[in-house]
């Protein structure tokens, strides 16, 4: 590989993570305040909040970014929004596609309704998840942040915050840049071979290829798309299982290696079936 590749993985492995710091910090820095200053009255104010997390997760999910859906599995493990509010998050996610989309005047029309998707589809699978959740009893219980590295005993939130942060952007750092190679090395000619084009087992194999938590994916998969390798279905498929960094930090932060699993098996399932159904339906 060239030394300008090389270069290019390098930098914009770096610039991906740096954009996910200032979300990473925030959401430890307010589990940091919960945890260790915040009144019973202002937990439990949050914690009716969660009732509408999934319509909340979604609109923000579809904000133009990565470093949400970071920020909401540290919520999450920490036990403040529910499991469907996590998965209507990652669902709605955008990612690099919006960017993309407005970039290209002929691919205008597909805004709203990728975005229409995605948040519907988000709200929709997120209630309905917390609803089941609900009804067989199954709930997530907080996780003490500090558990294992003792930064309770620092003093302050500040500290711990920045230390829990510095942690996990290197680990998303290092995955980054793997995932950046990787992704060079396989080509774009490639991917589009992988993809199937005109089956309808496509929305399947951009379901999985979404998972790969790095943004190049999602670039791949709109620009297929904005190409016409894509339907609008594996397009939908592809950028509502691509959950950014959000995966990555699950995977670090919650030590319940079957609940990230589960979870994971889910955003796949749901990404592909209403996939299949937008291909189906023509749109």
């Amino acid at each position: 590989m060239p030394f300008e590749e090389i270069l290019h993985v390098l930098l914009h492995a770096l610039i991906e993570t740096l954009k996910s710091i200032p979300f990473l910090f925030l959401a430890y820095l307010l589990m940091e305040f919960i945890e260790h200053k915040a009144s019973g009255k202002m937990e439990g104010s949050l914690r009716k909040l969660r009732g509408a997390g999934p319509a909340i997760g979604s609109a923000l999910g579809c904000i133009p970014q990565c470093g949400f859906s970071a920020s909401a599995s540290n919520l999450y493990t920490a036990g403040l929004i529910t499991e469907g509010t996590l998965i209507a998050v990652f669902l709605a996610t955008s990612d690099e596609a919006i960017p993309l989309l407005i970039s290209n005047p002929e691919a205008h029309g597909a805004i709203w309704k990728l975005l229409a998707c995605k948040i519907g589809i988000g709200i929709l699978c997120g209630f309905a998840i917390d609803f089941i959740y609900k009804k067989l009893k199954i709930a997530k219980s907080p996780v003490d942040l500090c558990e294992d590295c003792g930064c309770e005993e620092e003093g302050g939130i500040f500290k711990p915050a920045l230390k829990h942060t510095l942690k996990i952007t290197l680990f998303i750092l290092i995955v980054n840049v793997v995932l950046g190679f990787a992704i060079e090395l396989l080509g774009h000619d490639r991917l589009n071979t992988i993809l199937l084009s005109g089956s309808y087992a496509q929305p399947f194999v951009t379901a999985l290829l979404g998972l790969i938590p790095n943004c190049a994916v999602s670039v791949a998969l709109t620009e297929l798309y904005i190409e016409g390798s894509l339907s609008f279905g594996s397009a939908v498929a592809g950028l509502c299982s691509g959950a950014g960094m959000g995966l990555t930090v699950l995977f670090k932060a919650n030590k319940n290696k079957k609940e990230n699993i589960r979870i994971v098996a889910i955003l796949y399932a749901i990404s592909s079936i209403f996939g299949l159904i937008l291909m189906l339906c023509g749109a």
